[in-house]
């Protein structure tokens, strides 16, 4: 009884079909190969006359063609292809063709939102012809050629279990300094503004993102506003585009950066990274748009003077913590600037005694605003200006008055100088001066270093002097790698406000290099290189993010370092834990 069921099921099958497809070929057949009429096979499948005799004509027409079978396809072996898989292609061929490489179109992939492993993409180029990428060099790979793809929408990262591949998973590593140092509080109790999409952290930690990173044009976003990674540091899952950030900067006043600085002020002094001496200096900030309403300034960099905005840092001299920036000083106001750094480093209290030098060259301020702050317990050393009547009477110093003396230059050498001092009384000053004559310092006239500390030794104030330089090593960074000089490009940031973000990422490579031992001097764009310069993968599951770093020569001393802070929590991510370790390959 049960046979003659299951035979029953199968001739239903075949003569009653319920599937579209299948109800068509069984009508097609009856009518081609059974002989039946149009009429007949129209009643007994349900179908209208005109209906049945129009599928007639149009399968005769596919059958003539020479395409696949209409009801019949062959079953390929192998993975069905997902449904973005012509994307996926692609934004791999567009990729390749500017020279990216795999992991550098998986983190464009990962950024879009298409998981798909390394292994996959190699398939995929493969097969569409391309042989292997030639190994590229550091500039190569920082000078890439633009390609437009569209990237996700900025928004705040879920932190839901997932993993990724990033080109800047050493950046996080940086991460644990901006907590434990109180940073990232500091921009939270900001005056800096958020908006609707995007709080206050979040947009102040992009722009630190794209600073620590040495991104050379922030124009250039369709790559880095893509990166996981770098969102991730700033707390999103992807950062805003350069039209947001720009937009962003046009809302930031000078309060606003001179109240931010007035915080890292207070961190950089309560960690006693603020010691009693501070190196000030100027720099020209080139500007490429209407200049009109600028000002010339001097460019050691171009060596000429050219329309631009002049700025002035303050850089403490045994830390190389940048304590103060101002990016909107005029001609007018250059003379004061010192008396305003001054108000600024002790807040209102007249009392405090922690500065106790002030270096600065020639031209930085005037002989009366000397005397005031001598008036004000502030002991200074510069640089006198130098006339023919003032070269002469050095040249006419008897050679057995002169005292010969070494200072350490840079590395790790020593240098002889030939000194001579005497106490001087120069107009606008009106008391007495200490002034130190230098030759043997390779440059063609005599340095003339004037001071009103009495006390000191004069080999301790010519090396105290000649650490001054270090600012002007600072300025050059400021220039070249944090591209201080490149912000006036198509994406217009207001200036101060970059000068501002370039100060903390400075400061943040600063207090990272006082944890690697046996590197605290390096600058900052070797310490990128050598240490934050890595890719890797992202894995958040729990209540931890993990880190994984490619391998690399200095890796087992960053990873060391990055130990000290492995129980720190977060709390713009959930209060998870953040740890680092090592991939087995490079």
């Amino acid at each position: 009884m049960g046979k003659i069921k299951q035979m029953k099921i199968d001739i239903d099958y075949f003569l009653n079909p319920i599937n579209i497809q299948h109800k068509q070929y069984e009508a097609l057949r009856s009518y081609f190969v059974d002989g039946k009429t149009a009429l007949e096979v129209a009643r007994k499948f349900g179908y209208t006359y005109r209906a049945f005799t129009s599928l007639i004509a149009y399968y005769r027409n596919e059958l003539s063609k020479d395409n696949e079978d209409p009801f019949f396809k062959e079953k390929k072996a192998g993975r069905k292809p997902g449904k973005d898989k012509d994307d996926i292609t692609k934004i791999a061929v567009e990729l390749r063709k500017k020279n990216y490489s795999i992991p550098d179109i998986k983190v464009v992939l990962d950024g879009k939102g298409k998981s798909i492993s390394e292994k996959t993409i190699y398939n995929i180029l493969r097969k569409e012809g391309f042989p292997r990428l030639p190994r590229r060099t550091k500039h190569i790979r920082q000078e890439m050629s633009e390609v437009k793809i569209k990237p996700d929408i900025s928004a705040p990262i879920s932190l839901e279990d997932e993993s990724f591949s990033t080109n800047s998973a050493g950046l996080l590593c940086l991460l644990p300094y901006i907590r434990e140092y109180g940073i990232d509080k500091a921009i939270f109790d900001s005056e800096y503004p958020g908006t609707e999409r995007i709080d206050k952290f979040s947009s102040i930690m992009s722009f630190l993102a794209l600073k620590l990173s040495s991104i050379r044009r922030y124009t250039k976003d369709d790559l880095w506003c893509m990166d996981r990674g770098l969102g991730l540091f700033a707390g999103l899952n992807v950062l805003p585009k350069a039209s947001s950030l720009s937009s962003y900067s046009h809302r930031v006043t000078r309060d606003m950066n001179i109240s931010f600085l007035r915080s890292l002020h207070a961190i950089w002094k309560e960690n006693g990274l603020l010691g009693n001496t501070i190196n000030l200096d100027f720099t020209a900030v080139p500007y490429w748009g209407n200049d009109e309403h600028l000002e010339n300034n001097w460019s050691g960099k171009r060596n000429q003077s050219l329309s631009a905005m002049l700025a002035v840092i303050a850089q403490d001299q045994d830390s190389g913590i940048i304590d103060y920036g101002n990016a909107d000083i005029l001609h007018k106001q250059q003379d004061a600037v010192v008396l305003e750094f001054l108000d600024f480093y002790r807040s209102g209290d007249k009392s405090n005694n922690s500065l106790r030098y002030l270096v600065f060259d020639s031209k930085f301020t005037n002989y009366e605003n000397l005397a005031k702050l001598d008036d004000q317990g502030i002991k200074f050393i510069t640089i006198r200006r130098r006339g023919k009547n003032i070269i002469e009477s050095i040249n006419n110093i008897p050679a057995s008055s002169w005292k010969k003396t070494r200072i350490p230059c840079s590395g790790n050498k020593k240098r002889t100088l030939n000194i001579h001092a005497e106490n001087i009384v120069l107009k606008g000053y009106d008391r007495e001066l200490r002034q130190i004559a230098i030759t043997g310092h390779g440059k063609i006239k005599p340095a003339l270093i004037i001071t009103n500390d009495f006390d000191e030794s004069v080999d301790h104030i010519v090396r105290k002097y000649a650490r001054r330089w270090l600012v002007e090593k600072c300025i050059s960074e400021q220039i070249e790698f944090f591209h201080l000089n490149r912000v006036s490009s198509s994406m217009v940031i207001k200036v101060d406000f970059d000068l501002t973000m370039s100060i903390v990422a400075h400061n943040i490579y600063r207090i990272f290099a006082n944890d690697i031992e046996r590197y605290s001097h390096l600058s900052d764009v070797s310490l990128f290189e050598k240490f934050i310069m890595n890719s890797g993968e992202v894995v958040i599951s729990g209540d931890e993010i993990r880190v994984k770093l490619k391998k690399k020569k200095n890796l087992p001393l960053l990873l060391q370092t990055m130990n000290l802070y492995k129980h720190q929590k977060y709390g713009y991510f959930s209060y998870k834990n953040i740890s680092f370790e090592g991939l087995s390959y490079s």
